[in-house]
């Protein structure tokens, strides 16, 4: 029996990287996982694919697990809507969510299009709000709930080329608090 038995758990950005891993680690821990990811890649700005998200949800059912695979966008709150919505219909439920998913637009601040500066900050802090405040009243009624939001060290310390990114992970910070100060009396852990 897993730590996360029993659990429902939405992971975004699940096809690669960070957020694949989680996801294959919370079914390996007994959770039912609902795969997110948009199918673009790192840089942003392709169409992307739905079909990336399915190989992270194949890999977990080959190992025996159960998932569900999801190819909205966070950076819409319809997106995130629906994947909350798709946790609960599918699974009966929501108790977690794992929220790595991001793009860079590396540049030096003083070249950065508007469009790049937007675009990171869409995802990655817009995301996070997005999909943290499509939960937040589902986690308090049943009072349980926790976000594992993502920031960097890029925000943290400081990184050239990455004032988007860095200004994105540092308001994530921020969020991850306030969250889980305000949640603390309905168990709703950020």
């Amino acid at each position: 029996m897993g730590l996360l038995e029993g659990k429902v758990v939405l992971v975004t950005g699940a096809a690669g990287g960070i957020g694949r891993e989680c996801a294959i680690i919370a079914a390996a821990q007994g959770a039912k996982v609902v795969v997110n990811d948009l199918g673009g890649s790192v840089k942003g700005g392709d169409a992307g694919d739905a079909s990336a998200a399915q190989k992270t949800v194949d890999e977990i059912k080959k190992a025996g697990g159960e998932a569900v695979a999801n190819s909205d966008s966070v950076s819409m709150k319809s997106g995130a809507e629906n994947m909350i919505a798709q946790a609960l219909d599918t699974f009966g439920g929501l108790h977690s969510i794992i929220s790595p998913a991001g793009i860079l637009r590396d540049g030096m601040f003083h070249k950065m299009p508007d469009e790049d500066w937007d675009a990171v900050l869409e995802v990655h802090l817009k995301g996070s709000y997005n999909i943290t405040r499509a939960a937040v009243n589902h986690f308090r009624e049943q009072e349980e709930g926790s976000f594992v939001l993502f920031t960097s060290t890029s925000g943290l310390i400081g990184n050239i080329g990455q004032a988007n990114y860095a200004a994105a992970k540092m308001g994530i910070a921020g969020l991850s608090r306030i969250i889980a100060m305000e949640g603390e009396k309905k168990n709703v852990r950020s």
